[in-house]
């Protein structure tokens, strides 16, 4: 049986190579592409596709925005993101949004088929440097499990409104505390949980989150 792959790219170029990839290559069938996240929205949902190409920076909603829709709406639906960005912010929202593959536009054209192949037979296919970045990700996360106990009741309170989605205004408003306030206690957090970014401190939070719940 052939593999229905949908391409969700705004590069024309890029879009096209790949298509002529998809359609030559024994196996595969590229049954749509889209320049755009909204007219990919308003196919996909009801077609046959098994595994969608997307690109994340597309004009209107980007890439992450489109997955996470179109996993909302067709569960079934494999995803991977075809991209430039190597940095942890995309990547950990794009497997949050639902994507099961990261790949990188500088891989091979034999990688990128073997990912079809792989994330249709239940894989989470990856560009090396990617499946790194997520392993070293995870290990800190765990080497770091005990660093939540140190934070005090403030701390947790603000991480479980970081970790929801709250902006610093929005957490300063609900614990009546100025934002300065806010951005000192999540320097705080940042230092004890030994993270960087809000997605990284999101991750421990996940990983722990039975803990968290008892301390709240």
């Amino acid at each position: 049986m052939e593999i229905n792959v949908a391409i969700v790219e705004d590069n024309k170029d890029i879009r096209e190579g790949l298509v002529y990839l998809i359609k030559s290559s024994e196996g595969f069938n590229c049954t749509s592409n889209f320049s755009n996240s909204e007219d990919a929205l308003a196919i996909l949902p009801n077609s046959d596709v098994d595994v969608v190409l997307m690109d994340i920076n597309l004009p209107g909603k980007s890439g992450i925005e489109c997955a996470a829709e179109l996993k909302s709406l067709r569960k079934d639906i494999q995803i991977i993101m075809l991209t430039i960005f190597e940095d942890d912010d995309n990547i950990f929202k794009s497997l949050q949004a639902g994507a099961s593959g990261y790949i990188l536009k500088k891989t091979s054209a034999a990688f990128l088929l073997e990912a079809i192949k792989d994330i249709v037979n239940g894989g989470s296919p990856m560009s090396s440097q990617i499946a790194r970045k997520v392993v070293a990700a995870f290990q800190k996360s765990s080497e770091g499990i005990n660093s939540l106990n140190e934070l005090s009741s403030r701390e947790s309170e603000i991480l479980s409104y970081l970790s929801k989605g709250y902006r610093y205004k929005e957490i300063a408003d609900k614990l009546f505390i100025s934002i300065e306030t806010v951005r000192t206690h999540i320097r705080n957090i940042y230092e004890k949980l030994q993270v960087h970014s809000r997605t990284e401190a999101i991750l421990k939070v996940n990983t722990q989150s039975d803990g968290l719940k008892r301390k709240e």
